[in-house]
């Protein structure tokens, strides 16, 4: 999953980008609110992590500014600013939750797993097609009927973006979105590499090819 950070403080910025990288989440990290509205229009994101006390542009003013353009995009607020108004102001703008500095790790983690479950119509916490489960919280894959299969976590990032949207042919390029994160050197063959693993590891049929097009998990049943 590709996540777009936009906070300005840069020990909570490097602390949550490294943590998400050791999740095997794709980050990218602007520290200015006035930089979000040309990033988005280069780049789709699953999630937005947001700041409200931002330099340029204050974070409720951005929410507000996608919202209005009908951009559905989740955005989880990340702030210290803990009044009641400002929660609901947060809210009712738009936004899919709201996390108080300071917060654990596992809490803004476990946060961000409920909103993109909710995001890819999955009420459980695993997603699965009916055949093949995907537990996020544990990194592990289950072909109905066999023991779970721990995942790498490139492995993992790429078979939850094909789980997320069971049937849907995603590209090369989409896929590799899912992997790689601004300045990280994007290895041509890695997504048939990381293919190859998961159907060695799991089931040769578990990952369809679409000719000339990509790759599809099915719909299960």
């Amino acid at each position: 999953m590709r996540v777009l950070l936009v906070e300005d403080d840069t020990m909570i910025g490097e602390v949550i980008r490294d943590t998400l990288k050791d999740e095997s989440y794709a980050v990218d990290w602007i520290q200015d609110g006035l930089t979000v509205a040309t990033t988005l229009k280069a780049q789709r994101y699953d999630i937005i992590l947001l700041d409200l006390g931002l330099p340029g542009q204050d974070g409720q003013e951005i929410l507000a500014s996608l919202r209005a353009r009908r951009d559905a995009t989740p955005v989880l607020i990340i702030t210290a600013r803990d009044t009641l108004s400002e929660r609901l102001r947060g809210l009712d703008g738009g936004a899919d939750d709201y996390v108080l500095k300071p917060f654990e790790m596992e809490e803004l983690l476990a946060r961000m797993r409920a909103i993109l479950r909710r995001k890819g119509g999955q009420a459980a916490p695993t997603l699965s097609n009916g055949i093949l489960s995907l537990d996020p919280a544990t990194q592990e894959a289950t072909i109905r009927g066999s023991p779970a299969v721990a995942l790498t976590g490139r492995e993992f990032a790429l078979l939850q973006a094909l789980l997320i949207r069971p049937g849907a042919i995603l590209s090369r390029a989409t896929l590799e979105d899912h992997i790689y994160g601004w300045g990280e050197e994007v290895e041509s063959n890695m997504v048939d590499f990381l293919i190859h693993a998961l159907r060695r590891k799991l089931r040769n049929d578990v990952i369809q090819n679409v000719r000339g097009v990509g790759w599809r998990v099915s719909k299960g049943g």
